[in-house]
This record gives C-alpha cells, sequence and structure tokens, in this order.
C-alpha cells in the first residue's frame, strides 16, 4: 500500500495520514479489496476545473475527480479533490468542513471500491456507504 498526498495551490489539509490511510484500508477490506497506489491531489476550484475539462470535457466545477486504475483484487487510482467545492458543499448542505472533506476522501475510495453514484438509486447506496465508513473512523483524525 501506498498513499501520496499532494496539493496545487491549497495547503495541505491537516490530517493524520497514518489515521487516513489505516481507515481506507479497513474500507477497503470491508469491501473485499486490498489497497495499492493512491494519490490524492487536494486543490482550488481552478485546478478542478481544468482538469474535469482536461480529462472529461466537462465544464464545472466539482468535489471530487476520480481515476480508477484497480484491478479485480486491488483499489489504485488519482482522486483530485477541490477544498473551494468542498467548503462551498459544506456550507450548503450546514455540515462541518472536516465532516464533508473525510466523506469526500473516502467517497473516491469507494468509486475505486466499483460503487457508482450517477445511476438510477446509485447515490442513495453511495451515501450509505460514505455513511458507513464514516462510522469507523477513527478518533482525532485532524491534526491539531
Amino acid at each position: 500500500m501506498e498513499i501520496n498526498y499532494l496539493t496545487q495551490n491549497v495547503e495541505m489539509p491537516r490530517i493524520d495520514t497514518s489515521k487516513v490511510e489505516s481507515w481506507i484500508q479497513q474500507v477497503a477490506h470491508l469491501h473485499g479489496l486490498r489497497v495499492g497506489t493512491l494519490t490524492y491531489v487536494f486543490c482550488d476550484d481552478e485546478y478542478i476545473l481544468a482538469t474535469n475539462k482536461q480529462f472529461l470535457q466537462h465544464d464545472y466545477y466539482t468535489d471530487i475527480i476520480t481515476f480508477d486504475y484497480s484491478n479485480s483484487h486491488r483499489i489504485a487510482g488519482d482522486m483530485v479533490i477541490s477544498l473551494d467545492t468542498v467548503s462551498s458543499n459544506a456550507q450548503q448542505l450546514g455540515v462541518d468542513y472536516n465532516t464533508e472533506l473525510l466523506r469526500v476522501i473516502i467517497h473516491g475510495v469507494l468509486h475505486l471500491c466499483g460503487i457508482n453514484d450517477k445511476g438510477p438509486g446509485e447515490r442513495e447506496i453511495m451515501e450509505q456507504h460514505e455513511n458507513e465508513a464514516l462510522a469507523i473512523l477513527p478518533e482525532n483524525i485532524f491534526l491539531q
């Protein structure tokens, strides 16, 4: 397992990466999978918009884009997360920013585990898996 953290135009979130990695491993294991190489790119809205246009031909902002390189037994991929959109979504939903950030971090992992959220009824299934993952979150995952 290897998890990399990069930033583009933002500061690295103050997360305890060893706890995040343990959590990700636990979630993948619940889905019968192992963790290979994951890369998180934390960025601003402009960076994710450019990524969305370049790779998906989508001209809109989003909280996460997941590039899946998984195989049948091991998840692997790159996840680009806009901290700007995470913040605005948290405000819009009336939830804590840190909780929303963790939801988005695990959302990408769940995509790599094969869970989709675009088809009929899939969004509710994804939310259920996100909530289950958040329920097993280690304590003190954010650094002081």
